[in-house]
Order: structure tokens, then C-alpha cells, then sequence
């Protein structure tokens, strides 16, 4: 089975200290995911994976602020970026068109940056999969999901011009579209990543929008992905 990614790799930034750091953040995720998988998270600390990846706890630190962080990101802005995004895209279209383009491109980038640790990105499908029945794993990747809702509710909430303390509609529509978000990852990871993760969340928001009828296009996205897969086996 070949897992299927939906864009190339974000180019490479052209200085030398940059192509560096991107590198060793890049060995940093490839050792944790390895440890994880092989010990389980609590049994992986962060000076193991600094040693995996030959350097130093403190320059583990310069790039990610914990061993969660790792795990699930190559980006350490990502909240913020996803804040930006969503408060100033696409100005006078509808917040959850908006959500639907944002939501895709970050997990068109994530799935990048999974692509991008090298090897078989099948082989990296597997390890994270084993990592997420770690219930310690499952409580940070709670924690960070918790963290892109919030964001996400912010940045609605500028576009909107609205404030929280007094409508809801900025935390309903980011809640629902995060719960989107997770259950479409949960599918594609059981799924050894095949289909594209982006069109998957892409086709999930569309139904969002339209209700979530039974007969969505969403269903026979996920259908016709599974089929794939059976007939490969």
C-alpha cells in the first residue's frame, strides 16, 4: 500500500543555518518517534531523545518546549499561525469556508512534514499509530488539540468582530470543526494514511456545512478508501 501525500515538501529555506536547524528538528521528531514506539512515552525522556539524535537536552529545548510538542509538530507557532489564518483569509467569505481552506492546508502541511523525517512514510504511519495507544500520548494530543480550538476561536472571533464573553457562535463553530479535524486524523492513521488527509477534512467541513446528511460525499469518500485498502490485502 502506498501512502498517499497531497503536496511536496515545503522548499527549503536557502541559508545554511536554516537548512541546519531545519534539519535537527527533523532528527529530533525521527528519534522521538522511533523511542516512543520501541518504550512507550513515559519511558522516553527528553534527555533519551536528545541522546538519540546526538545533541544536547538544552538545544532539545531551542526547539521544542517538551517532549509532547515532538510528537506532534515540526512548528512551534503553529497556534498562532492557525490564528492569523482563519481571523484574515478569504475577507467576506463565510467562517466555515474559510475553516474548511485552513484546515485542509494545515494538514496538507502536517502530512509534509511527516513525509519529510524520511525513510517509508508508511513506517512512520505505523509509529505513530503505536505512540497513540499510549494513553499519556492520548492526553497531550487532547492538550494540543485544546490549544489549535482555542486559537481557532480567537481568530474567528476577530474575523467575526465578535467577543466571546457574549456569543457563543466563535467556540461552537471552532469546537466542531476541531472534533472534524480529530476524527478525520483518527481515520487516516488507522488507515496507514491512505487518501489524502487533506481532502478527507476537506470533504468532512463540506458536510459540516451541509447539515452532515447520511448520504454525504463524505461517506463515500471513507468508503471508497476502505474498499482500496481490502482490495490491496
Amino acid at each position: 500500500m502506498s501512502v498517499a501525500w497531497t503536496s511536496s515538501v515545503t522548499e527549503q529555506p536557502v541559508s545554511l543555518r536554516a537548512r541546519k536547524k531545519l534539519a535537527t528538528r527533523r532528527l529530533l521528531r525521527r528519534a522521538a518517534l522511533e523511542l516512543v514506539a520501541q518504550r512507550g512515552f513515559a519511558n522516553v525522556t527528553v534527555e533519551d531523545i536528545a541522546e538519540a539524535a546526538d545533541v544536547s537536552p538544552r538545544t532539545f529545548f531551542n526547539y521544542f518546549p517538551s517532549k509532547e510538542a515532538v510528537l506532534f509538530s515540526g512548528d512551534s507557532d503553529r497556534d498562532g499561525v492557525l490564528r492569523e489564518r482563519v481571523a484574515t483569509l478569504l475577507p467576506g467569505q463565510p467562517a466555515i469556508d474559510v475553516l474548511r481552506v485552513v484546515l485542509a492546508e494545515d494538514a496538507k502541511e502536517s502530512a509534509d512534514e511527516l513525509r519529510s523525517l524520511g525513510g517509508d512514510p508508511l513506517a512512520w504511519m505505523r509509529r505513530m499509530k503505536v505512540a497513540r495507544t499510549d494513553p499519556h500520548i492520548r492526553a497531550a494530543h487532547a492538550a494540543q488539540m485544546a490549544a489549535i480550538e482555542r486559537a481557532i476561536t480567537d481568530g474567528l472571533a476577530v474575523r467575526l468582530g465578535t467577543d466571546q464573553e457574549t456569543d457563543p457562535y466563535p467556540g461552537v463553530l471552532a469546537a466542531a470543526a476541531v472534533a472534524v479535524v480529530r476524527a478525520c486524523l483518527s481515520f487516516w492513521i488507522g488507515a496507514d494514511g491512505a487518501g489524502s488527509l487533506s481532502q478527507l477534512i476537506d470533504q468532512a467541513l463540506r458536510s459540516l456545512a451541509g447539515g452532515l446528511p447520511e448520504s454525504s460525499d463524505l461517506r463515500r469518500l471513507t468508503a471508497n478508501v476502505t474498499q482500496d485498502r481490502k482490495d490491496e490485502n
